[in-house]
């Protein structure tokens, strides 16, 4: 079984995320600025003396998959520890079930396609 794992969190968490995935010995990530909102509908910003409404905030999106349950919880488990401040907009981690994967390269799939391996 493969899963994937989006997470969205605040910009100034990235290199904590990255950092914690790091330490759990992921192998690939993939990382994108993404704008959104939640619960807080974003904020008021004074522009030029101005009260402009700022509706979409910055934020990380990481994307990660992973080949089991157990890998699941400690990828979760990480990045809600490197992630969180207490604060509204800390964001959020999404999981769901892949059906598939295939290595371009190498034509490899499912597990096999996660894997690294040392050729270049």
């Amino acid at each position: 079984m493969l899963i994937k794992i989006d997470a969205i969190v605040r910009p100034e968490k990235m290199e904590d995320v990255k950092d914690a995935l790091d330490a759990i010995n992921i192998n690939g990530i993939t990382v994108s600025q993404v704008m959104g909102y939640g619960a807080q509908r974003g904020y008021t910003e004074v522009v030029r003396g101005t009260e402009v409404p700022i509706v979409l905030n910055p934020k990380v999106k990481f994307e990660i998959v992973v080949s089991s349950e157990e890998w699941e919880e400690k990828v979760i488990k990480a990045i809600k520890e490197a992630a969180f401040t207490g604060e509204f907009g800390d964001g959020k981690i999404f999981s769901y079930n892949i059906n598939s994967a295939m290595k371009i390269r190498t034509g490899e799939t499912g597990y096999d396609a996660l894997q690294s391996t040392e050729e270049k």
